[in-house]
């Protein structure tokens, strides 16, 4: 066999998975360039500032506002996170087809869109936190993990945005195209609202679902940071101001009642009383809590990765 031949017969030898996770990875950073995908960040900036200014008033001063403070930050990191990954494979299926077959690590392709991602998500985190301190958002004043309360907030808001992303980088793995994707999307975010665990209430039959929901673990992360049990409660007393006005056999109760309260200064420890008949368990401060939520977002996250990879190792075998 002449030299020519054999040179020829020589096997090509494909980048390893490291190499590839790093070429695939230029290329998304190339597209967060030229491309546009930047745009995710000032999105996130605008929804952030939105929710802040509309429930970010009472948010950690107040259980009522914590909670509902909470569950809006909870749902900005589901619909950044969505946004964020919920097309990237779908898009290009055709491509990733085609070199899956030429050779490509569908380890690499994904571990590269993790990287990115992570990047994207830490990001639109800051970014959040940014927009709400400027925008005088009380930040609680101690932390339980690190010395700064504003990180072990960060690292919440990251964990549950990311794991979104990772779930929808998921259904873009199993999508043929953008279009099946942006419909699936609607009925997770759905989902991710309706079965947060804390801010709806559902029957107890179905509340084993709240666990597998990013919002779940956010919303009790949150409320666990911001000490929910040792926050005032506000909605009887609210209540009761309405109808102080309220007439009976031509007196009004209420309003002796409240007048007196407030001349004796007992208006606080009415709404502390009020507080502790509200109180959550599992929204002590406690460490333990923080960690057992951050674990179970770690974990989701991980599972979408792993299902995702062995759905993308198939698609040879996809005719569809």
């Amino acid at each position: 066999m002449s030299t020519e031949n054999m040179a020829s017969t020589k096997i090509v030898k494909h980048p390893g998975r490291f190499s590839q996770t790093f070429i695939y990875l230029g290329k998304l950073f190339r597209m967060f360039l030229f491309q546009n995908d930047w745009k995710v960040l000032p999105m996130a900036a605008i929804i952030s500032g939105l929710v802040a200014f509309v429930v970010g008033g009472n948010l950690y001063k107040t259980m009522e506002g914590t909670m509902t403070g909470a569950f809006a930050l909870a749902c900005v990191c589901i619909w950044n996170g969505f946004f964020n990954s919920i097309q990237v494979i779908c898009r290009e299926r055709p491509i990733v087809k085609r070199e899956h077959r030429s050779g490509l690590h569908v380890s690499s392709y994904v571990a590269a869109h993790m990287i990115y991602q992570a990047f994207l998500c830490a990001a639109q985190a800051a970014i959040t936190l940014f927009v709400c301190i400027n925008l005088k958002v009380t930040i609680p004043g101690e932390s339980l993990i690190t010395r700064w309360p504003v990180v072990d907030i960060g690292i919440t808001l990251f964990l549950v945005t990311y794991c979104a992303d990772m779930l929808a980088l998921l259904v873009s793995s199993i999508a043929r195209t953008t279009t099946a994707a942006m419909t699936v999307m609607p009925f997770l975010l759905i989902v991710q609202l309706l079965f947060s665990g804390g801010f709806f209430n559902l029957p107890q039959q179905a509340m084993p679902l709240t666990n597998l929901t990013a919002t779940k673990w956010g919303l009790t992360a949150l409320c666990i940071q911001g000490d929910y049990n040792s926050l005032p409660m506000v909605s009887i007393w609210n209540s009761a101001v309405k109808l102080k006005n309220v007439e009976v056999e031509g007196e009004k109760p209420l309003l002796e009642v409240l007048s007196y309260i407030e001349e004796n200064n007992r208006r606080d420890e009415l709404l502390m009383m009020s507080a502790q008949q509200n109180q959550k368990p599992e929204y002590t401060f406690d460490k333990s809590l923080l960690i057992e939520c951050w674990i179970w977002l770690a974990f989701w996250t991980i599972v979408y990765i792993v299902v995702a990879v062995v759905l993308l190792e198939f698609i040879d075998k996809d005719k569809r």
